[in-house]
């Protein structure tokens, strides 16, 4: 094995910018918005595209259209589905490439009969980054971002201060539901998401710091 110089990486400057939004409790998911260009594949007589491995749920203006959960693509059908997701791109497709666009686009899906429900007659797919898609009018039925609670320089207080808002008023993004699961912060500087939750995991501490 030959020896290398291994730099060490630079240090994120704490006191830097973050955001605090609500941390929803539901089913981590994603959208995938790949150029076809880009994938093997073959267009048939018929005009209809064909890819090679694995199959897109949706082919949309040069586009192929891919749903995934924490762990692996998934597809609509009753055995490769989670919580219904797949099929609620396959039905938006077209409106998802014209809101999103290229890329990944993580989020969480929840509401109606997933984790917590929020007493939501709907399942919803909220998306985490929120500067992202700030400016975007979504035409997706039940496509959103997480609700931001703070944006600042990073602050304790101001997290602390997010999570008093939560436990006493319970969810922004699900209003009258009392049971919110707490906050995410990411962290600009070193790129990082950290949780901070309600539950006896993290609530002694910062009730403790407060």
């Amino acid at each position: 094995m030959k020896v290398e110089f291994k730099e060490w990486p630079k240090t994120p400057r704490l006191f830097r910018e973050i955001v605090v939004t609500e941390k929803l409790d539901g089913t981590n998911a994603a959208v995938q918005i790949l150029e076809l260009a880009t994938l093997d594949h073959i267009v048939k007589a018929d005009g209809t595209v064909e890819l090679y491995d694995p199959q897109p749920i949706a082919v949309v203006d040069g586009f192929a259209v891919y749903a995934q959960s924490r762990n692996r693509l998934i597809f609509p059908g009753k055995t490769t589905d989670n919580y219904g997701f797949a099929g609620w791109v396959e039905n938006n497709a077209a409106s998802l490439v014209e809101d999103l666009g290229e890329g990944i686009h993580y989020g969480e899906w929840w509401g109606q009969g997933v984790a917590r429900k929020y007493n939501a007659k709907v399942k919803t797919f909220s998306l985490f980054n929120v500067a992202r898609y700030a400016d975007v009018t979504f035409t997706t039925p039940n496509l959103g971002i997480v609700p931001v609670l703070y944006e600042g320089e990073n602050n304790t207080a101001a997290i602390e201060a997010a999570l008093t808002l939560l436990g006493a008023g319970g969810s922004v993004a699900s209003p009258g539901f009392m049971n919110p699961e707490g906050v995410i912060v990411f962290h600009s500087a070193s790129r990082q998401v950290f949780k901070v939750t309600l539950d006896s995991n993290d609530q002694g501490k910062w009730q403790a710091a407060a």
